[in-house]
């Protein structure tokens, strides 16, 4: 069972005192905070030496969207889990925020003990959102899901199954690391099978694939 020191924790918001005040919270809760962010550009500058192993981030940041911010995040070669703490509980904000990679999403009026006990299970991997809101999401991921019944004949390149299996992972948020300790795989074999899977489905990045995966229904 993991111990509150290993999570590590990035907080990213515009507001001072509203960071300052998360950040005090997980400190007195045990909790590791390893940085500290008051826009987006800093957060993907200081997260890769920072190795944060879930990031809390707004949605509204002054030089990108917390959308834009979480599928950053997620496309690092060591990806935190994220967060979303946002004043909005508006439906898009909150698929698209979970679309972009997103694990949970709490508004702010949470309270504090709601709040880490949302890091705590975010961290394990848990989709956690503020009352009301996970119906939505199930809703969106059923509209989802009978799309792909529709299009199942799209002509979308057909994977291979152990192509299918890492792209599940990354869905999840693992890292190639840990994929590739997970299918008992070398670390280049887990870079070989993704490669792959961008060219097939004619993808750029990890943003995409995971954008893709979700889509899918693969990271269920």
């Amino acid at each position: 069972m993991e111990s509150s020191e290993d999570i590590r924790v990035l907080v990213v918001d515009d507001h001072p005192m509203w960071r300052d005040a998360v950040a005090r919270d997980l400190d007195e809760a045990g909790l590791t905070v390893v940085g500290t962010a008051g826009d987006g550009a800093k957060a993907l500058r200081i997260a890769p030496a920072a190795r944060p192993t879930l990031a809390i981030v707004d949605l509204h940041l002054p030089d990108m969207t917390g959308v834009e911010l979480t599928a950053g995040l997620t496309a690092l070669a060591e990806p935190p889990r994220v967060l979303v703490l946002s004043a909005s509980g508006a439906g898009d904000d909150v698929l698209a925020a979970v679309k972009a990679g997103a694990t949970g999403y709490l508004v702010k009026s949470a309270g504090r003990d709601e709040l880490l006990d949302a890091v705590r299970r975010v961290h394990r991997g848990e989709a956690v959102y503020t009352a009301g809101l996970a119906g939505l999401v199930l809703g969106e991921y059923r509209r989802l899901s009978s799309s792909r019944e529709r299009d199942a004949d799209d002509g979308a390149p057909a994977l291979t199954p152990r192509e299918t299996e890492v792209l599940r992972l990354v869905a999840k948020g693992l890292a190639y690391k840990q994929i590739a300790e997970r299918l008992s795989i070398a670390h280049r074999t887990v870079q070989n099978h993704v490669q792959n899977t961008l060219t097939k489905l004619h993808l750029h990045n990890r943003v995409e694939l995971v954008r893709y995966a979700i889509d899918r229904g693969l990271d269920d």
